[in-house]
């Protein structure tokens, strides 16, 4: 890094801190904008059906809502320090809030579903600069003995934010229209963008670059990488994966996107994504355990409410709340994780207890589900859950970013973000099909094992039979449908089976990330993304 950036961010990043009254609401600017988004990324779940009756829409059409927001996401996520630096970094953050709340109107709005999809990009947009703006915003404010809790009020939001999403959107839903999940972002935004205006500073930059220094090139091949990526990901367990023309089209798209993305970046004399950069160990082994969080974050915040709502029978608003103690665990660890990081305890023991507490959780959840579990059978390792996130989110993104210094900071910091989201997406793609191809798999295992002439499967189905008779249904009817409710509980069965298996998988996972933890080179305890520059 050039004695020209050093001198330049530590001369700035005085300037940038802030006291008393103006950094309680700069605070509550930045974490308002990261929940804002994060919200956004699973509110509309459980309106996806009453989007595709009133807009005339087929379910893979309706997909399309979600997988647009999620594309625009992870395409602006690793653009977002450079673009920060060509606008000023108030200016950015004000005018995305203004791109979230305009679309978020058009979305309520739309006439049919393809407007609706374009919205939801045009948002996505919007909405993917909030998060590592917000983020390098909160941490500058504060003095850097106080960084690490700086990232543990950040961190507050990002957790919580995809718990709140499903009983918010289930309640708005319920009690209004799925309009209105998006009108709630407007007041919001209103707000966010007069107190950005009001109170955040931008850091002094150098030069901006002239529209031919400009990496055109390396934006459009990263926008071609990640869009096919997020899309695979998206939708290629409905579409069959390798089975699909299209699906093997973007792969195809993905892997020529990222080599020349690379080439671009490496010989590029204004590079948009600063590779070079991940020669550092730490953010090497950083981005490796940030994407691991993001699966274990998205992934659980996606598994448990599919099982609740689809084997317990629940409703989308009661799988939502029954997450929030979880997420309020995390943020109660939040503010005692920073202060055990200000006081030096090294971050990777905290890591390492982390992926621990998660391996527990996970084998815990293995064993107590059932079709009969209960609230009070899966609380407690939620719980438990909410303290291994609260180990693991503030300590991974300061120790990435530990053995760096100035601009590289803010370089880094995109390349965590962008890897949560990817974890994230990969974990829901990657959970989805495994559950899938179990329960078929566990449903042929099972259905071959219901041995007609066996004793307690004659008795089980004449049970049936004689419940259905009396309630004046034909023999032959009573008996199709017996057979309806044994293959419904195989199917259950095989279901519950599969569910268990992926808690298992996931706990060997988590498990395995511990000796990435004897990799890591001791750093800094506090980190300072004011001098990221981005």
């Amino acid at each position: 890094m050039s004695q020209y950036y050093q001198k330049m961010a530590q001369t700035g990043q005085d300037d940038l801190v802030e006291y008393g009254f103006r950094r309680v609401i700069i605070t509550i600017t930045a974490v308002l904008c990261a929940l804002l988004e994060i919200v956004d990324t699973t509110i509309v779940n459980v309106a996806l059906n009453d989007m595709r009756g009133s807009l005339g829409a087929t379910l893979t059409d309706v997909a399309w809502v979600i997988t647009a927001y999620a594309i625009a996401n992870v395409i602006v996520i690793p653009m977002t320090s450079w673009l920060s630096q060509q606008f000023g970094r108030r200016n950015y953050f004000a005018v995305s809030i203004v791109i979230f709340t305009v679309s978020s109107f058009l979305c309520g709005n739309a006439t049919n579903i393809w407007e609706l999809v374009a919205f939801r990009f045009v948002q996505g947009l919007g909405g993917g600069a909030l998060l590592v703006t917000a983020q390098t915003i909160i941490t500058e404010s504060y003095p850097v003995a106080k960084r690490g809790m700086a990232q543990a009020i950040y961190g507050m939001g990002v957790i919580v934010g995809p718990t709140l999403g499903p009983p918010l959107g289930g309640y708005l839903v319920d009690n209004y229209s799925w309009p209105y999940i998006f009108y709630i972002n407007i007041p919001l935004g209103i707000i966010a963008t007069l107190l950005t205006l009001s109170f955040v500073k931008s850091p002094k930059y150098g030069g901006k670059l002239k529209a031919s220094q400009v990496d055109w090139w390396g934006i459009v091949f990263l926008a071609t990488f990640i869009g096919s990526l997020q899309f695979i990901l998206e939708h290629g367990q409905q579409d069959d994966w390798f089975n699909d023309g299209l699906i093997v089209t973007l792969t195809v798209t993905t892997v020529f996107g990222l080599l020349f993305f690379i080439w671009r970046e490496l010989t590029f004399e204004h590079p948009i994504v600063n590779l070079r950069v991940l020669k550092d160990t730490n953010l090497r082994v950083g981005t490796i355990l940030t994407f691991i969080l993001g699966f274990g974050l998205y992934g659980s915040t996606f598994i448990i409410p599919i099982y609740t709502q689809s084997v317990l029978g629940w409703t989308a608003f009661q799988a939502g709340m029954f997450l929030i103690p979880s997420s309020l665990t995390t943020a109660f660890m939040m503010p005692i994780i920073g202060k055990m990081i200000q006081k030096g305890l090294p971050q990777s023991y905290m890591i390492a207890a982390g992926f621990l507490t998660f391996f527990f959780f996970s084998f815990i959840m293995r064993n107590v589900l059932t079709g009969d579990t209960g609230t009070e059978h899966m609380f407690w390792p939620l719980i438990m859950r909410g303290l291994g996130l609260g180990l693991l989110f503030v300590p991974i993104t300061t120790l990435s970013l530990s053995t760096l210094s100035g601009k590289s900071i803010g370089e880094g910091a995109a390349f965590t973000g962008m890897t949560r989201q990817l974890g994230g997406s990969f974990g829901i793609a990657l959970i989805t099909t495994f559950i899938t191809r179990q329960t078929q798999t566990h449903r042929v295992d099972l259905v071959a094992n219901l041995d007609p002439t066996n004793f307690n499967v004659q008795q089980t189905i004449q049970q049936l039979q004689m419940g259905f008779m009396s309630k004046g249904f034909s023999i032959n009817e009573s008996l199709a449908k017996a057979y309806q409710v044994l293959d419904h509980k195989v199917t259950t069965q095989a279901t519950i089976l599969s569910f268990q298996d992926i808690f298992w998988y996931l706990a060997i996972l988590f498990l395995v990330c511990i000796p990435f933890m004897f990799l890591i080179k001791k750093g800094k305890n506090t980190i300072d993304p004011a001098d990221a520059m981005h």
